[in-house]
């Protein structure tokens, strides 16, 4: 029979009261007995049922998640997955709560760590931008005894407690090989359009596809990185003038968001351009179809939504997480598997001319 909390009463000679103090983690036990309490479940190898025990507490999880402001369809999306998560909080016993903050902000995004800590919540998943401050705020986060989890864009020298998002570096090289392969033996340039090289995630999709595009294939060069801060009307004005500035550009690769100026841009050139870009929405979709971009990488908003969630009360709770189930996978679109759109699908903001 698996030991129970009467046999760690009885082994450490103390009430039932005070077992549950301990387990729980409260104060008003003193050290000597904690520590027999301790020993006893370590000596009768009590495993609690976390799940069990706070069904029966009637325990909730307030949970925390910051996300950035602006038109990235993506971050909406995300934002979507958390309000349909939230229906189901009855049953998942969560409450949960959204900050958002003007992207790419760090300022911002420290102020908003601090408030949502100050009302101690079981946890928070922060889309992180990488700057140091941010990673103080995180660690104070800790320190406070909140589990913290990144979310999309990851910051590891943070101690953040676990990182929920794509393998941003493979998905950098998926679209540095089929970039390869799309170009085939056609000269040119290849253009690279990203949000901001202030957040990890666009830094390591370059990283990943800037090594995959030299080292699989013959030399080509890589322009400077356009920089367009997720804005559909920025990243137009942007390409567009990178397309006249370089008749001969073969590719673009859109590593960030702002995807329907950039779609907008291509269609005006009345000349074939490879792009790849990221994350499946109305637009990128339309755009799939007519032939005006190639291929879509996309990461599932609702699984890092319900996965941050599961591991947010792992870390609340003190138990293991189960990594496989928390991996977020790299789906790759093309026209010609493209999932049925859903009524709720999230649409891109377009472009001026759209």
């Amino acid at each position: 029979m698996r030991p129970t909390v009467h046999d760690i009463a009885a082994s450490a000679g103390v009430s039932l009261a005070t077992v549950d103090r301990v387990l729980n983690r409260r104060p008003g036990v003193r050290a000597v007995t904690r520590e027999k309490v301790e020993a006893a479940i370590e000596t009768l190898g009590y495993v609690r049922d976390m799940a069990a025990a706070n069904l029966a507490k009637s325990r909730v999880y307030p949970l925390v998640f910051i996300i950035p402001t602006g038109d990235n369809p993506f971050m909406r999306g995300l934002e979507a997955e958390i309000a349909v998560a939230g229906l189901r909080s009855p049953v998942d016993r969560t409450r949960l709560s959204v900050l958002t903050v003007p992207a790419f902000d760090s300022a911002a995004l420290v102020e908003a760590i601090d408030r949502a800590v100050s009302d101690v919540p079981a946890g928070l998943a922060v889309v992180a931008v990488d700057a140091p401050e941010v990673a103080a705020a995180i660690a104070r986060a800790r320190s406070a005894g909140v589990p913290v989890v990144t979310l999309v864009s990851d910051l590891a020298a943070s101690g953040r407690d676990h990182f929920v998002g794509i393998d941003n570096i493979a998905a950098g090289r998926t679209a540095g090989s089929l970039m390869g392969r799309f170009l085939g033996g056609r000269p040119g340039p290849v253009a690279v359009l990203a949000g901001s090289m202030l957040v990890r995630d666009h830094r390591e999709r370059l990283q990943g596809f800037t090594a995959a595009l030299s080292q699989d294939f013959e030399p080509r060069v890589i322009l400077d990185v356009l920089e367009g801060q997720d804005d559909p009307m920025l990243a137009e004005e942007l390409v567009a003038i990178c397309c006249k500035a370089h008749s001969d550009l073969a590719g673009i690769y859109s590593l960030g968001a702002g995807n329907s100026g950039l779609v907008t841009a291509i269609s005006a050139q009345g000349r074939p351009i490879r792009v790849i870009a990221h994350e499946l929405t109305s637009h990128t979709r339309s755009a799939l179809k007519a032939g005006l971009i190639d291929a879509v990488l996309h990461q599932d908003a609702g699984h890092e939504v319900r996965s941050a969630i599961r591991v947010l009360k792992a870390k609340a709770d003190g138990v293991a997480v189960i990594e496989a189930q928390e991996r977020i996978r790299i789906d790759i679109f093309l026209k010609d598997n493209l999932p049925l759109e859903q009524a709720g699908d999230v649409r891109e903001p377009i472009g001026r001319d759209d």
